[in-house]
């Protein structure tokens, strides 16, 4: 497979169930130290970028370039990306801290297995649930073939789906339950990047359904206004 950028310095599918109502959520032990500020929408965060590239060009298919190879290519990378990022903040993410996998929106994410079996799991195993999927995905020659002129499998692009599903999850509580810690760290700058480039990448290739990215749909929308801003262009259309 090819390279793609790469940022200066991260056939289960699982399920999205509702969060119980908020006086539960000590019982559920959920970490949503942002609900109340969402920090990550503060315009001071939201401005803070690592790189000056036009994002929406770098997700566009470039001339020449077959399609599942572009794909493959880019899954490849973000997935790296996303798990170096997220093994950075590994030691405030624990069973005590996240005893849920849960995101923005009042939302809760559940693991499913091999039988249909939804697994009540800490956010520190349902990730490590999704990260090996993804790996043991991405290392399957028969799914993401590196030989020259070996074919992608039917329903490809689904199993592509299926991985920035839970890429999205992942960053999604990461921006929910640790952006605390991304900021004082300064990793803000390139968690937004990151999350920049990947949501453009989706739009642009239809990986994910409206539904699937809604509880960081005004973070998705504030960051688009910045780049367009960066571009020079409010009327830019991907």
């Amino acid at each position: 497979m090819g390279g793609c950028h790469s940022y200066p310095s991260a056939t289960k599918v699982d399920s999205k169930t509702p969060q119980p109502t908020d006086n539960q959520d000590e019982k559920l032990g959920i970490n949503n130290n942002n609900r109340e500020k969402q920090p990550y929408l503060q315009q001071q965060n939201v401005c803070q970028m690592i790189t000056n590239m036009d994002m929406f060009l770098l997700a566009k298919l470039p001339p020449g370039v077959d399609k599942a190879e572009w794909l493959a290519s880019n899954t490849v990378a973000f997935f790296k990306h996303i798990n170096l990022f997220s093994s950075a903040l590994s030691e405030f993410c624990t069973p005590g801290t996240c005893p849920t996998a849960c995101g923005p929106g009042n939302t809760v994410y559940v693991w499913i297995d091999d039988h249909g079996r939804k697994l009540k799991c800490s956010a520190p195993l349902y990730f490590d649930y999704a990260m090996s999927y993804i790996h043991d995905l991405l290392t399957d020659e028969d799914v993401f073939p590196t030989k020259a002129g070996a074919a992608f499998p039917t329903g490809f692009v689904f199993l592509v789906q299926k991985v920035f599903l839970l890429l999205f999850r992942t960053l999604a509580h990461i921006y929910w339950s640790h952006y605390s810690e991304t900021l004082a760290l300064g990793l803000h700058p390139h968690l937004n990047t990151l999350f920049t480039h990947f949501t453009l990448f989706c739009q642009q290739h239809a990986l994910l359904d409206p539904e699937d990215t809604e509880p960081l749909q005004d973070l998705i929308a504030a960051l688009e206004r910045q780049e367009m801003t960066l571009r020079g262009n409010t009327d830019l259309k991907i």
